[in-house]
């Protein structure tokens, strides 16, 4: 995936929970954790959204098919109304 650049604007102090020993780890490949988390976390929301668009996407296309059959050849259910 790309990486997505995090949105440049206001920034606020947010509490995480994180590994001790993985932070330490990390601090050893970025002098700014923050940035980092920022970035990666933007990649992921950037993820989530390509891919709920993708899902809506594939729905509304089998949406246009079904509609198309509706249109073509009617509804089974069209031959047993009761009304």
């Amino acid at each position: 995936m790309a990486h997505a650049h995090p949105v440049i604007g206001r920034k606020r102090p947010v509490n995480l929970t994180l590994s001790e020993s993985l932070v330490a780890e990390a601090k050893r490949y970025s002098s700014n954790l923050s940035a980092t988390v920022e970035t990666l976390l933007a990649d992921y929301v950037a993820g989530k959204n390509s891919a709920q668009q993708q899902r809506q996407q594939l729905a509304d296309a089998c949406a246009a098919d079904w509609n198309a059959v509706h249109d073509a050849v009617g509804s089974f259910a069209d031959e047993h109304s009761t009304l």
